[in-house]
């Protein structure tokens, strides 16, 4: 975006640098050279419009002159021709003639005229267009820098930030609290496994008495069993 920066500031490259580094927003700045860009531009089109009016103005002048230097000419000829016929006294058709030819010598040196200063214009033309294209160029090249400029400015405002927050963030107290967590977990497990244990123990005598009296297997698990041992052959 140097480009852009030097057009910008035209009182030196150490000035333009210094104001840079106190600006706080150089994507604003950036937007500024390339508005100031098509400002020059537009009025470059203009000058251009009005050169090239200038041109076909003095190659229709040069043109307008060589068709009356032409005419004259023709007229010069009728008279001198009317004379020979005996329509015109020789020496009034000579007087005319030399009236028509000085003419047409003033409408030729203008034409001559006209047409250098056309071609001189049209040389400045071709210049000008030149330069345009050129300066059109520039534009539409420091417009891709400018938003690849706010593309990259948004991505490091971002990555600044992330980093910001990371920076910020204890490694070490967080590693430490989730070990703390985990240690304080394990002892709620263990302390819930410890209670279950004892809840599987304390039983009062009358629960066990209880128990035992409901306890026994059925007949048909006895018969069920009396059957199995007979059929391996067990007393």
């Amino acid at each position: 975006m140097a480009g852009i920066f030097q057009r910008l500031f035209k009182t030196g490259q150490a000035e333009a640098h210094s104001l840079i580094d106190r600006l706080e927003d150089p994507i604003k700045l950036s937007e500024q050279a390339v508005r100031d860009l098509k400002k020059d531009l537009h009025e470059s089109l203009q000058s251009l419009a009005e050169v090239k009016a200038i041109v076909i103005r003095l190659n229709k002048e040069a043109a307008d002159n060589k068709r009356l230097a032409a005419d004259y000419e023709r007229k010069a000829m009728l008279l001198l021709q009317k004379s020979q016929g005996g329509e015109l006294v020789l020496a009034e058709a000579e007087r005319l003639a030399r009236e028509a030819l000085s003419r047409k010598e003033e409408a030729a040196a203008r034409a001559l005229e006209a047409t250098q200063q056309g071609l001189n214009q049209q040389q400045m033309a071709d210049k000008l267009q030149s330069n345009i294209n050129d300066l059109k160029s520039k534009v539409a090249a420091y417009e891709n820098d400018l938003i690849m400029l706010k593309a990259r400015s948004k991505t490091a405002n971002a990555t600044r930030k992330i980093n910001q927050r990371l920076a910020n963030v204890d490694p070490e107290g967080t590693v430490s609290l989730l070990e703390r967590m985990k240690e304080k977990v394990n002892e709620q497990e263990s302390l819930a496994q410890a209670y279950g244990e004892m809840a599987d123990t304390t039983h009062t005598v009358d629960e066990e008495i209880d128990k035992a009296l409901k306890g026994g297997t059925s007949p048909q698990v006895e018969d069920s069993l009396a059957q199995l041992k007979a059929k391996m052959g067990m007393k």
